[in-house]
């Protein structure tokens, strides 16, 4: 029988890269709200490509499906089911790069979730543009998440697991 200090010895990396992706979008989402609640300000220009910009988003990932609060309740069940199915998933895998991907986003996903469960909304304050076009505006969770799941798709496409 494995014990839960197996567990954490044998993976304590990739616990550290779900606490480290947890409280790096924390810090960002906390750190932004604070600038924009002490200058009052709508939009800060970066460069000409990048503002930063405060959307509480009460919708999907990228503001999709803005809801109202039934559907707010369904959506932070089924973030937290999807958590849980990753845990399970990673300690299934005894693919190491599988299991770094997977804690990607499973500290985006905890992130976005803590942020639901706070404020009843995600911030998002990353406004990527190009002269007129605005791409969704999104935050560090939305950009691990992201990241992770590329990851897998890629192990997935080019491993040689499925070669006979």
């Amino acid at each position: 029988m494995v014990s839960l200090k197996d567990i954490l010895k044998k993976n304590w990396i990739f616990f550290l890269v779900i606490i480290i992706m947890f409280f790096a979008d924390r810090a960002t989402k906390e750190y932004v709200r604070i600038f924009f609640l002490d200058y009052k300000a709508d939009t800060y220009f970066f460069n000409p490509f990048l503002n930063f910009v405060l959307v509480w988003n009460t919708g999907m990932a990228f503001g999709l499906f803005e809801s109202d609060s039934h559907t707010y309740h369904i959506l932070t069940f089924l973030i937290t089911c999807i958590i849980v199915f990753l845990f399970f998933w990673f300690f299934k895998s005894h693919n190491r790069f599988e299991k770094f991907s997977i804690s990607l986003v499973i500290g985006g996903a905890l992130g976005n979730l803590c942020d639901r469960i706070i404020y009843n909304a995600v911030p998002d304050f990353i406004d990527l543009h190009y002269l007129d076009f605005h791409w969704f505006v999104f935050n560090v969770s939305d950009i691990v998440i992201t990241f992770g799941i590329i990851l897998l798709l890629f192990n997935d496409l080019f491993s040689k697991k499925y070669e006979q």
